[in-house]
């Protein structure tokens, strides 16, 4: 005689205490929970600190920092297990929230003020950018998904803008953890040579606003740069200048959006969303700055939300990142940012001796 098969008396087991499955009284199995709390908190606690460090000292990135703190604990402290997925939540959800958030802060009015020649600045500085380092990271033979994020985060406004791309290219968390790295730390060097670029060459307030604002890649990289250079007008128009590029985030995903739907659709797989649901909220959040629905005071506090909401997210990126698996990458996309951070001076210091700068 054979062996009794345990799952069939399981089911018999399981069967005679809820009853034969029907269609009133199907048997359920319970969803697994998962506790995302202990995760969040832990993240959100170091975000917070690195918050209070960068109001003591501006100069030094709290979320370069977060992102170090990160890669640190996770490389030397043992993770528990109950952290994780609390760690993806803070990763990715709070990393979109914290995009959306971003569009408060751009006002389309205050861009227009500017004048064209600084928003042909932009523009050429965006796209001129982006489409370079997609071209040297492919001719490079660079992880494709890699170039997009790192592409996406030197041209247009770092973290938010890797964030971005990854809604419509699904890259792993470890290449975002990637790119993000390396934007804020190219953009963390921008701080101190913006200033210096604008001492050697003589820039003016107006064009050396303009350097910074269309060169720095983080938002708060680039006031802490205006803020050396001379702050004061130097330091209000550097902000618009910057934010400009920040509102090309969203024309810049949805057009990646429209070629990457043609690739996928000759692969035969599923087509990536044009635009990414939390970018439609940064759209969303620009209309609202642009026409003052929301009072000063209030939008001054969403904005530290929004900065605790990034500061957070890099922690959790940087703890999604395994030094073994980082030196697999190389040195080609340290070389890469280098390239990308080059080029986008180049394209912003050409624009203003063309007369386009801000005046």
């Amino acid at each position: 005689m054979s062996k009794p098969n345990k799952n069939l008396i399981q089911k018999a087991i399981q069967i005679e205490r809820l009853g034969t499955p029907s269609a009133k009284h199907p048997v359920h199995t319970p969803p697994l929970h998962k506790n995302i709390w202990p995760g969040v908190m832990i993240c959100s606690f170091v975000g917070i600190l690195c918050m209070i460090e960068g109001y003591f000292y501006p100069t030094i990135s709290p979320m370069l920092l977060a992102v170090l703190l990160g890669v640190v604990a996770r490389n030397l402290l043992p993770i528990h297990g109950a952290l994780e997925p609390g760690i993806g939540v803070a990763a990715k959800r709070m990393l979109r929230w914290g995009v959306v958030l971003l569009g408060l802060q751009v006002s389309l009015f205050s861009i227009i003020s500017l004048g064209w020649g600084v928003i042909i600045t932009d523009v050429c500085a965006v796209s001129i950018t982006f489409i370079a380092t997609i071209f040297i990271g492919r001719a490079m033979g660079i992880d494709e998904d890699l170039v997009s994020l790192i592409a996406a985060g030197f041209s247009i406004c770092g973290a938010a803008a890797v964030a971005g791309i990854q809604g419509t290219i699904k890259a792993t968390e470890e290449k975002v953890a990637a790119a993000v790295a390396l934007v804020v730390l190219f953009g963390t060097l921008m701080i101190g040579i913006g200033p210096l670029l604008i001492h050697l060459l003589g820039l003016g307030t107006g064009n050396g606003a303009t350097l910074i604002g269309g060169s720095t890649h983080e938002v708060a990289q680039a006031v802490a740069a205006a803020g050396i250079a001379g702050g004061g007008t130097l330091l209000a128009t550097a902000t618009v200048v910057k934010l400009a590029r920040v509102a090309l985030m969203a024309p810049v995903i949805f057009i990646f959006g429209i070629f990457q739907r043609e690739e996928t659709a000759k692969e035969e797989s599923k087509r990536p969303p044009l635009l990414p649901l939390f970018v439609i909220g940064f759209i969303l959040m620009m209309v609202i700055a642009t026409f003052n629905i929301i009072p000063k005071a209030i939008a001054f506090d969403i904005k530290q939300i929004q900065q605790f909401f990034l500061a957070t997210a890099m922690f959790g990126l940087g703890l999604g990142v395994h030094v073994k698996s980082l030196r697999k990458l190389g040195f080609k996309p340290l070389l890469l940012g280098f390239f990308s951070t080059v080029i986008i001076i180049i394209v912003v210091l050409s624009s203003i001796s063309l007369g386009l700068g801000a005046h």
